[in-house]
């Protein structure tokens, strides 16, 4: 497996989850829940991410300002999660942020496979495919407990 196989693979659960997530209603067990789950995967995908795919572009003039650009994507994405975190799961404004979410989450995603793979598929070579593949996916393990 390659850093792009395993991407794209968390990208899909992101995808669900994040979709799940707007069809709950209320203050329910559901909502609850698929929101844990997104926000624990949303940021050890991000942190994981950023140090085994992001960093190794950042050096190269090719793909630097799609990687900031991805980056700061991340930290749009934390701010939405934050003011979702902030506000009670039965308010009338929750499912409205966790649209803008879901709308947000799929944009970068969209983004990051079609443009940066796309790009950083250029910079590196089979082999660091694979090495950046294999840190990043013990390092969502390690985040997640899998």
């Amino acid at each position: 497996m390659d850093i792009f196989e395993a991407l794209r693979a968390d990208h899909e659960t992101q995808r669900t989850l994040v979709d799940l997530l707007v069809k709950t209603h209320g203050d329910s067990d559901g909502r609850h829940e698929l929101f844990e789950k997104l926000k624990s995967a949303l940021s050890a995908h991000a942190a994981a991410e950023e140090r085994h795919f992001y960093a190794p572009l950042m050096h190269n003039d090719t793909t630097q300002k799609k990687v900031r650009h991805s980056v700061a994507e991340h930290h749009e994405l934390d701010e939405l999660l934050e003011q979702l975190t902030d506000t009670d799961y039965s308010s009338p404004g929750w499912l409205p942020c966790a649209k803008q979410l879901r709308e947000r989450v799929h944009h970068h995603l969209d983004e990051e496979e079609r443009e940066v793979f796309q790009l950083a598929g250029k910079t590196i070579d089979a082999k660091q495919k694979e090495t950046l593949a294999k840190a990043y996916q013990a390092e969502m393990g390690a985040k997640l407990g899998t």
